[in-house]
């Protein structure tokens, strides 16, 4: 491949039954121990495990966290992707929208690609210096739109899970 080719293709990210994920991108060694602080002081029951991928220097996959099921399929999902300064968070006992603004605050981060439970596909372009994100592909396309019976079970399920009142 020459500097000017590139190619695609799709990584299809595991996501067990009561996992969450953040997938995103940062810039430096230090996003590991900082996203680990974000996370844990953030609510004491979350469980999660965090994987970055380091782009320059020993390019190694980058690990840490507080559940070992977690930090594998971070792990994991880091090492499939490998795209440069990525990182996934993987969570179980919390919910995204407890922890994602923290993790946005933390200095490193720089970009957020998704947070999900959904089934979840990253678009990897891959040139000669490496690899990059695309884009992802989050949950399935939508069969309709919502009537107002959906809209009332939406309602509902926010105040039966204890997200609105």
């Amino acid at each position: 491949m020459t500097d000017n080719q590139y190619r695609s293709h799709i990584v299809t990210v595991d996501i067990p039954e009561g996992c969450n994920v953040i997938f995103g991108h940062a810039h430096f060694i230090k996003t590991v121990e900082d996203l680990y602080e974000t996370l844990v002081t953030s609510t004491p029951s979350l469980l999660f495990g965090i994987g970055f991928c380091e782009a320059s220097q020993k390019r190694l996959v980058r690990s840490d966290g507080n559940d070992e099921e977690c930090i594998r399929l971070a792990e994991k999902a880091a090492f499939d992707v490998a795209a440069g300064h990525s990182f996934f968070i993987y969570m179980k006992n919390g919910f995204p929208i407890n922890v994602l603004n923290r993790v946005k605050q933390v200095d490193e981060v720089a970009r957020i690609y998704c947070a999900t439970a959904n089934p979840l596909q990253v678009l990897i372009a891959e040139t000669s210096q490496g690899r990059g994100v695309m884009g992802v592909i989050d949950g399935e396309a939508p069969l309709g739109i919502e009537t107002d019976d959906d809209k009332a079970e939406r309602r509902q399920f926010l105040r039966t899970i204890g997200y609105k009142r």
